[in-house]
């Protein structure tokens, strides 16, 4: 029997294992194919192994729905409240993930944890691409938009340009000064998610870019909560530092599971 733990940030949920003594020898591809399925497993938008690291205070190990990896922002924050749940880490820590180390913080709002951006904002005829430890298309609502996420995120995640491996897909609606609502299809899970922190993330940092703010913190609206983006503009156009995730990560339920068939 494995012991799991289940998390959601935002409407985004995950399967937690605790696996700093490395009992789980079988394949976590396989593992993630079977136990995230919504149907015949447990249902998730991926897998979280905590392990132990050389260079943090643990190790984020994340996949996706289908068994592929990438850095995953709700789950780290999901990650780092089950850590605090099992009297890993305090109110500030640092983990290891796939795209290197991070700094998180546990605040009376949720956690905050540092995002990398790798290289700038790339302009794609109207629209964006930008790496956020995944990458992310993003592409501005307009007057009487009708365009549906799954079907517009397939369109572009299956695109000659980004192939083999796909992107993300997001939908931006500006609401007001500072404050956005997305729309996100994931690869992966190849489907729309009710909240991801990468790519809301990079919606954050497209709409600081586009309205040239030096400084700011940009409310997101996601389908299952609220996140807010922290990031400053650097000299190199398109490009930012300090960048914060801040949202909610809350503790579902915790059970058995049986993987021997």
């Amino acid at each position: 029997m494995i012991n799991f733990s289940k998390y959601q940030g935002a409407g985004n949920d995950f399967i937690l294992i605790d696996n700093r003594k490395s009992f789980f020898q079988t394949s976590k591809i396989e593992f993630a194919k079977k136990w995230c399925d919504r149907r015949f497993g447990i249902g998730s938008d991926g897998i979280i192994f905590l392990e132990n690291s050389l260079i943090a205070d643990f190790k984020m190990d994340f996949y996706n729905p289908d068994g592929s990896q990438s850095f995953c922002g709700n789950g780290s924050r999901c990650a780092v409240t089950y850590a605090k749940a099992l009297n890993m880490v305090q109110e500030n820590t640092s983990f290891e993930a796939i795209d290197g180390l991070h700094q998180a913080v546990i605040t009376p709002n949720g956690v905050k944890v540092a995002m990398h951006q790798e290289g700038k904002i790339e302009k794609i005829e109207q629209d964006e691409f930008i790496h956020t430890g995944s990458p992310h298309y993003i592409s501005y609502r307009h007057d009487d938009d009708q365009r549906n996420i799954v079907d517009f995120g397939r369109l572009i995640r299956y695109s000659p340009l980004f192939a083999p491996n796909g992107t993300n897909v997001n939908l931006i609606e500006e609401i007001g000064p500072n404050h956005i609502a997305i729309q996100t299809y994931e690869r992966g899970v190849e489907d729309e998610t009710f909240a991801c922190g990468t790519g809301a993330t990079a919606c954050g940092l497209s709409y600081a870019a586009k309205h040239g703010l030096k400084q700011a913190v940009v409310d997101v609206d996601a389908k299952g909560g609220k996140l807010k983006i922290h990031c400053e503009s650097t000299s190199q156009p398109g490009v930012f530092t300090n960048i914060w995730l801040e949202g909610p990560a809350e503790f579902v339920y915790k059970g058995e599971l049986n993987d021997e068939n």
